[in-house]
């Protein structure tokens, strides 16, 4: 098993977000803020979930970041889209902000790792 340090900590395993989809995490003991992980074949994605507009969680729903076609994240509260790639809103009030992307990495074993103060 591969070590992960104090300073990181496992969201959870790549194969637990089916490919295309997303999910949605609970904030780090001591935060407030969540993160949320969108999955593309191997890659995993990972951001705040918290909207650059009013810092609301983006979720209307547990897991639920993409749009129909899950091409884009969107913002519940008010229909912000932002790139899946870079977190980058092209549409809606926060337009040419950005979400807070997090490290990530994928060990050996297919955890999903960040820093444990990311969200806070």
């Amino acid at each position: 098993m591969s070590e992960v340090s104090a300073s990181e900590r496992v969201l959870c395993r790549v194969e637990d977000i089916p490919d295309g989809e997303s999910r949605g995490f609970a904030p780090a003991p001591g935060a407030f803020t969540g993160l949320f992980a969108i999955r593309r074949g191997a890659a995993v994605l990972v951001y705040v979930n918290s909207c650059p507009h009013v810092g609301l969680p983006l979720d209307p729903a547990p897991h639920r970041f993409l749009d129909a076609k899950r091409a884009h994240i969107v913002c519940s509260a008010h229909g912000a889209r932002f790139r899946i790639e870079d977190g980058e809103c092209f549409s809606g009030p926060c337009y040419g902000e950005s979400l807070e992307a997090v490290p990530v990495r994928i060990d050996g074993e297919g955890r999903v790792i960040v820093p444990a103060e990311a969200g806070l």
